[in-house]
């Protein structure tokens, strides 16, 4: 989402279980299309940065992420990258940027 919205979106990102280190073959299948994510920080995504965001993407999460009144919610289905290779992620990661420019073009319409 930053790579695609810049700054004209706030973009918070944690998990209901986040792993202990950033996946290297998401690092590399990101960094083939020109996104470095070796900074981003694994978080655990709280209640208030989840009542924080007025639309909140999940992947799975079910029942643990918090869910607020008035907030757009979408659980998209997707592959677990977790222990697969790059053939595999790949697909995985050009879904969710497909997904992420339909929900930028949504979000900013003018854009």
């Amino acid at each position: 989402m930053r790579h695609l919205a810049d700054d004209a979106v706030e973009v918070r990102s944690a998990g209901s279980a986040p792993a202990d280190e950033i996946n290297p073959v998401a690092v590399a299948a990101m960094a083939e299309v020109g996104v470095d994510i070796t900074g981003q920080t694994l978080k655990m995504l709280t209640p208030q940065d989840s009542e924080a965001s007025s639309v909140v993407i999940t992947m799975g999460c079910g029942d643990v992420c918090p869910y607020f009144p008035g907030q757009r919610h979408e659980d998209w289905k997707l592959d677990d990258p977790a222990g697969q290779g790059i053939d595999a992620v790949r697909p995985i990661r050009d879904e969710i940027r497909d997904r992420v420019q339909a929900l930028v073009e949504d979000l900013l319409p003018n854009r």
